[in-house]
Formats: C-alpha cells, sequence, structure tokens
C-alpha cells in the first residue's frame, strides 16, 4: 500500500529545505490565503487559523488521500503582532521597538488529509531577546536588505542572528516549520517516516 502523496502548502525554500534534509517526499504548492488578522485575535491563535486555512486550501484542490502541511508564523511583542514592514521607516522602527527586549514567535503546523479524515494542528513558540542596539547598528542592518519581507525586520537564519542576545526554543520553528511537532503528526496520521530506510536492515 503506498503512503499519501505528501504536500506543503507553501513555496518557502527554506520549509522546503527542512522537509527535504528530513528525507520526505513531497511536493510544494502556494495556498493562495490571504493572511488577514482579524480583530480581537491573539498572535498565538492567528498562527494556528493562517496555518490551518493554508492545508484546507491546498486540500480542497488535491488528491482526497493527500497529507497537506500548512504553517505560519507570528511574531509578538508583549502581545502585540508585528508584522513584515512595508518599508525601511517601518523596519527601523520595528527593530527598535524590539532592541533590548524579549519577544515570542508562534510557528503553527497544521496537517490535513480528506479521506480518511485528519486534522491537526499543533504550535511551537519560541523566546527570542533582541540586544540592545545602537541607531547606527540598526541602520547597519537594514543596509543588507535582509529585513524586506520579514516580520519585526529581522532574518535570524542570515546576518540578523547578530542581533540577538539569546533563543530560547526550537530553531527549526524559527526557520518556518517545527520539524519535531510535524513528524509526530505524521506518526500520528500513519505516514512511514523511516519504512523505506528500515526494511531489509538488520536488528
Amino acid at each position: 500500500m503506498r503512503p499519501s502523496p505528501l504536500i506543503l502548502a507553501s513555496t518557502s525554500a527554506f520549509r522546503r529545505a527542512l522537509l527535504t534534509a528530513a528525507g520526505l517526499s513531497f511536493q510544494a504548492v502556494s495556498p493562495g490565503v490571504e493572511e488577514t488578522a482579524p480583530r480581537g485575535v491573539s498572535p498565538r491563535a492567528l498562527a494556528r487559523r493562517l496555518a490551518r486555512l493554508k492545508a484546507e486550501a491546498v486540500a480542497a484542490n488535491s488528491d482526497e488521500d493527500a497529507l497537506v502541511i500548512g504553517s505560519d508564523q507570528t511574531l509578538d511583542l508583549g502581545g502585540e503582532l508585528l508584522r513584515k514592514p512595508e518599508d525601511r521607516a517601518q523596519a527601523r522602527r520595528q527593530l527598535a521597538a524590539l532592541a533590548g527586549r524579549s519577544h515570542t514567535l508562534h510557528t503553527a503546523v497544521a496537517l490535513v488529509r480528506r479521506i480518511p479524515k485528519f486534522d491537526r494542528c499543533a504550535i511551537e513558540t519560541v523566546r527570542l531577546t533582541v540586544c540592545a542596539l545602537t541607531r547606527r547598528e540598526i541602520d547597519a542592518y537594514l543596509d543588507t536588505g535582509e529585513w524586506m519581507g520579514c516580520a519585526g525586520g529581522y532574518r535570524i537564519e542570515g546576518r540578523g542572528i547578530a542581533l540577538f542576545e539569546s533563543v530560547r526554543g526550537d530553531y527549526h520553528a524559527i526557520v518556518g516549520l517545527p520539524m519535531l511537532r510535524l513528524l509526530s503528526l505524521l506518526r500520528e496520521a500513519g505516514y512511514p517516516l523511516l519504512g523505506k530506510v528500515a526494511r531489509g536492515r538488520s536488528p
């Protein structure tokens, strides 16, 4: 019996790299979901909501037995949702607000299959503390251009790591996909993570 097709509801290069490194065979599809934040929804709840919406959107147009992975991240500074900055000035304001303070990154992962029905969502929260940055340091980082398209105005996977004093949590979740949470969901769904490797080996 063949395993369910695995689909990533994202075209993120970082998420694709994480799945590939784990030896998973998958297809990447853009979910085409508008990432809006309804009034009154917490950053944590929003991450969960968007991850599920992405997975459901792709599952609706895929084979009924496909397992679809949806993921989303939100940045939470004292209960305030930090979005992707629209320009350099907004990125500077976000980094100045983060400087010398701790914030949380919520990364949710949803796994959805239509038949047999499977619908689960898990969330990983990481605590990050930014150094007390000077204006010159902030401007030097903004000059790299890494802030573009990144909530909070930084990309920790690149030169943005120099902005941080400490990070507590799963690095995979920071990159964009909480792999241990996802692998647990795949096991629950009956997906053979190590089946091909295990066959033919001695105990």
